[in-house]
């Protein structure tokens, strides 16, 4: 990267394919178009899927939790918990201790969906590796680059 700062600056305009955000973005899109037949299965969309993973792993958590799990400010997570909470996915409570904050809880529904989840996305995954030696480990280590590029980003 070093190299990049010390190269002199270009006099033309970026090009889409040298650009880092452009490949991400691209990935990100096929990728949850990937998880489509999945997600349908279950009834949910990769936002609220995103969720439910989430309190899969640690139920009961506050909604800021949540959001700052998923990089989410509450105005984008709301509606998503308003619609599974119709769903009947999980309950929001207020703290007894501080109205202003509030808990996710699964319902039975929703840790039930748990088990099925499990079984598609390990169906997607077999999907996913492509027979080569690296197969999946190779996406195992693009995705801890990448989260190390987002909480570099993010400092």
């Amino acid at each position: 990267m070093s190299e990049l700062l010390e190269a002199p600056v270009p006099h033309h305009p970026p090009r889409l394919d040298d650009q880092l955000c452009f490949a991400v973005y691209a990935a990100s899109r096929t990728i949850v178009q990937a998880y489509q037949p999945m997600l349908k299965s279950l009834g949910l969309t990769y936002p609220q899927f995103l969720v439910m993973m989430v309190l899969w792993e640690e139920d009961g958590l506050s909604v800021s939790a949540v959001g700052d799990r998923l990089l989410l400010d509450s105005g984008t997570l709301t509606p998503l918990l308003k619609r599974l909470e119709q769903a009947g996915m999980l309950r929001r409570q207020r703290a007894q201790d501080d109205e202003r904050r509030v808990h996710i809880f699964l319902s039975d529904e929703g840790s039930a969906l748990s088990k099925q989840a499990a079984v598609k996305h390990h169906e997607l995954l077999c999907a996913l590796d492509d027979g080569t030696e690296g197969g999946l480990h190779e996406l195992g280590a693009l995705r801890d680059q990448l989260r190390s590029l987002t909480t570099t980003l993010r400092a």
